[in-house]
């Protein structure tokens, strides 16, 4: 899948006031996009060792649209899954695994319903729907998540359905609209989360920063967001809080570059941390719908290293 990527690298997203650079990035960037987004998933043939095919595909996927489905062959809930989820990150570059409270081996969470006490109150591990947002958007700058993988290893009866959109094209429709607004969200203390006790007795300290930020290692646009109305705090001027409810209206809305996807058994995505909201879900088995996530601090490696 030949694709024109080297400009989505080296576009000054921060930089609102070039136009004519602007353009020729948003062109590329929508096209590509449209390409990619009807495409089936990429069949792996190993979760753990996939071809350099498979990863050149997957790999150039992200470098377009910031995500990229996947399918191998159904999975249990076994060590071998988990070391495999494993093997196929570091295929990627992705080394850097976040220390989550909820994390087993290897930084991998298993995201189920759950009475535990350390995961108790919190949405992930409920059936319940989960709004908008980016993982990780209440950490601070040193810990932000730049990428994470979401694999399926049991499916919900239900519901459980995933709709994702690029932040990318987020920043596309908002810099058309309104980029009055855009420039309130790149403001340094845009968004403010609230310190949090977590359930060990540890406090989260609260996390101030702008909604998209440049990844420290690579410049391209990240995000940190979330669509819910408690425990959030926004800048207190006009700008930010039209351009907060013009983000949450967006989003309802929808947008023709967003999908839905529902994961089954040995599917997944590898993302750079893009947004996504989650239905919520039943079963009518014992087995209630299970997925494995590990998140990363670095985001994914570009296809060059990747053979063709």
């Amino acid at each position: 899948m030949p694709l024109d990527t080297e400009i989505l690298h080296g576009f000054n997203w921060i930089d609102l006031k070039g136009t004519d650079g602007y353009r020729r990035w948003r062109a590329i960037k929508l096209a590509a996009a449209e390409r990619v987004l009807r495409l089936d998933p990429v069949e792996l043939s190993s979760l753990a060792a996939p071809s350099d095919a498979e990863a050149s595909e997957i790999a150039r996927r992200c470098e377009v649209v910031n995500f990229a489905r996947y399918a191998c062959a159904g999975t249990a809930d076994s060590r071998p899954v988990r070391e495999g989820l494993r093997r196929f990150s570091d295929r990627f570059g992705l080394k850097i695994a976040e220390a989550h409270r909820s994390a087993g081996d290897a930084g991998i969470v298993a995201l189920q319903p759950s009475d535990d006490p350390a995961r108790r109150g919190y949405i992930p591990y409920s059936t319940r729907a989960l709004n908008w947002h980016t993982d990780g958007y209440y950490n601070g700058p040193g810990e932000r998540i730049s990428a994470f993988v979401l694999h399926c290893v049991r499916a919900a009866d239900r519901g459980g359905e995933n709709r994702i959109l690029d932040p990318e094209i987020l920043y596309i429709r908002l810099r058309d609209a309104r980029p009055d607004l855009l420039a309130a969200l790149l403001h340094p203390a845009a968004m403010s989360i609230p310190a949090n006790s977590e359930p060990d007795g540890a406090l989260r300290a609260e996390s101030v920063g702008p909604v998209f930020y440049p990844d420290p290692m690579t410049g391209r646009l990240q995000m940190r967001y979330t669509a819910r109305t408690r425990s959030i705090s926004w800048r207190d001027d006009a700008a930010t809080g039209e351009a907060a409810q013009w983000l949450r209206d967006r989003l309802d809305a929808g947008d023709p570059l967003g999908c839905t996807v529902r994961l089954d058994a040995g599917q997944g995505i590898l993302n750079n941390n893009v947004l996504h909201d989650r239905t919520g879900f039943g079963t009518d088995r014992g087995d209630a719908r299970l997925l494995y996530r590990v998140r990363f601090h670095n985001r994914i490696a570009r296809s060059e290293r990747w053979p063709s």
